[in-house]
């Protein structure tokens, strides 16, 4: 464990009331993406549950969760998952922000990493992604995981997803 990582992130002051106000009205949850992609997967006829809290791991929850399948779906955000595409650090508390958004991405990281090793597919998606393409990538995979276990798939857990797909959201 790197000497950094036992340090406590320091504490964020907000540059301005206003600031603090935008950053506090960001959702956390039910985004228009996830529900947006939520609906197409109901009307293509998949079950899921919502916000699953992730087995083993406090205060992290799968955004859409197939646990009969052991499909996990997550959509993240361009700013707090820092997409290389639209993710920024802000100038105000820039060392804060660098902390803290460097977090996220290794708690990502770690929080895949787990739901693999319990045998899950984990797929992650940007928001600013395609609904309706990625809509189609997570039905594939739950119906290929479905079509394995309804023709007996007996393999060990995690044998079947030992070729992790991430969506188009790359992870180490």
């Amino acid at each position: 464990m790197a000497a950094d990582e036992n340090q406590p992130a320091p504490t964020m002051v907000a540059s301005s009331p206003q600031v603090s106000a935008q950053m506090s009205r960001h959702p956390r949850r039910n985004t228009e993406p996830e529900v947006a992609l939520r609906r197409l997967l109901f009307a293509g006829g998949l079950r899921y549950r919502v916000h699953l809290r992730v087995p083993g791991l406090a205060r992290r929850t799968i955004d859409i969760a197939f646990p009969g399948t052991k499909v996990a779906v997550f959509v993240d955000g361009c700013f707090w998952h820092g997409c290389p595409d639209h993710g920024m650090v802000p100038r105000s508390n820039r060392e804060w922000w660098r902390q803290k958004l460097d977090g996220n991405r290794r708690r990502d990281e770690e929080t895949a990493a787990h739901l693999a090793g319990s045998g899950w597919d984990v797929l992650r998606f940007w928001c600013h992604e395609d609904v309706a393409a990625v809509a189609e990538v997570v039905t594939a995979c739950v119906r290929r995981v479905q079509a394995g276990s309804a023709a007996g798939d007996k393999l060990a857990p995690g044998a079947r997803r030992a070729q992790k797909t991430y969506g188009s959201r790359s992870l180490p």
